[in-house]
């Protein structure tokens, strides 16, 4: 059997790198490299290598997070080489990164957000109004970017400075959003035009956290995270659907996963990753295992759709 040339991308140079190595190094290890050859490639040095074995290369597996990588450059990339890539294209990447314009497509596609208010560097804002329309606390996060990172809950109005001045260290624009005190669940969708819709993970972070931040993502047992999530047959199902209709509102292709917070029995939708975590332990191999696939299944299924796409 010939094996399939696989480029493998990890690391780049985005706020989230070290955790693109991770999560790099456990995708190469469960490769089945009877089936692969697996090149390893980090943008943040090995574009020029790259480009050069274009014509080598079969399929690229990016498994890299943040601006640069999971925000459609890489895959515009790809799109130029003609080497076909897990996960969405260029379009969805971009609108899946941006908070946003995903928000505003979530709510076009009848899914509900948390209320929110845009802010840009320099404006001037109201902390009276902001009490009044979001309430607190509040949080903080970058327009762009993902991992929670430069993400803050804010308890009170004096306490918003330092907060925005955070946020803006990774972009020019802030999301103001409602922090809603709920059962925070995410769903995972698999396939391209045919979905298949994975079980919900419920996720738990410990006590001394006040949120599913950066810290409590990606440090061993900061986190519970139970699958099937402890609810309601009903509830499921409309998670489900709220994780495809995100997706599909998005663009994406692939695969994506989207968060969710559950009060009072309504579901809000608060974001699309594109690329999830791609450890074993995270949380979207979590519910392809709970649904009967295998890490290395999983990798498999992920390449045949991108040659599906091709």
């Amino acid at each position: 059997m010939t094996k399939l040339n696989v480029a493998l991308l990890s690391g780049g140079i985005s706020s989230e790198r070290e955790i693109s190595l991770k999560s790099g190094n456990q995708v190469y290890e469960a490769l089945d490299k009877t089936k692969y050859h697996v090149t390893r490639y980090d943008p943040a040095t090995d574009l020029g290598n790259l480009v050069a074995d274009a014509s080598k290369i079969d399929v690229a597996l990016i498994v890299l997070h943040g601006p640069y990588g999971e925000d459609g450059t890489v895959q515009g990339l790809f799109d130029l080489l003609h080497i076909p890539y897990q996960g969405s294209g260029v379009l969805g990447s971009a609108l899946a990164m941006d908070k946003w314009t995903s928000k505003r497509l979530y709510m076009e596609a009848g899914l509900s957000v948390p209320p929110f208010h845009v802010l840009a560097k320099g404006q001037a804002y109201d902390a009276e109004v902001i009490s009044r329309e979001l309430g607190f606390p509040v949080v903080v996060k970058p327009r762009l970017g993902g991992s929670s990172i430069g993400t803050t809950i804010v308890q009170t109005p004096d306490a918003l400075p330092e907060a925005l001045e955070s946020a803006y260290q990774y972009g020019a624009d802030v999301i103001l959003e409602t922090y809603l005190d709920g059962t925070e669940v995410t769903g995972g969708v698999l396939g391209n035009d045919d979905l298949e819709l994975l079980p919900i993970v419920e996720i738990i972070p410990e006590s001394g956290y006040a949120f599913f931040d950066y810290e409590a993502k990606y440090k061993e047992g900061a986190t519970r995270e139970i699958c099937p999530a402890r609810i309601n047959e009903e509830l499921s199902r409309q998670a489900q659907s709220c994780a495809a209709t995100a997706h599909r509102a998005l663009c994406c292709r692939g695969y994506s996963r989207t968060d969710m917070i559950i009060r009072d029995e309504t579901i809000h939708v608060l974001e699309t990753n594109t690329i999830p975590g791609m450890t074993p332990v995270s949380l979207f191999p979590l519910a392809a295992k709970t649904a009967g696939m295998s890490f290395g299944k999983l990798l498999d299924r992920l390449i045949e759709l991108a040659l599906e796409s091709k």
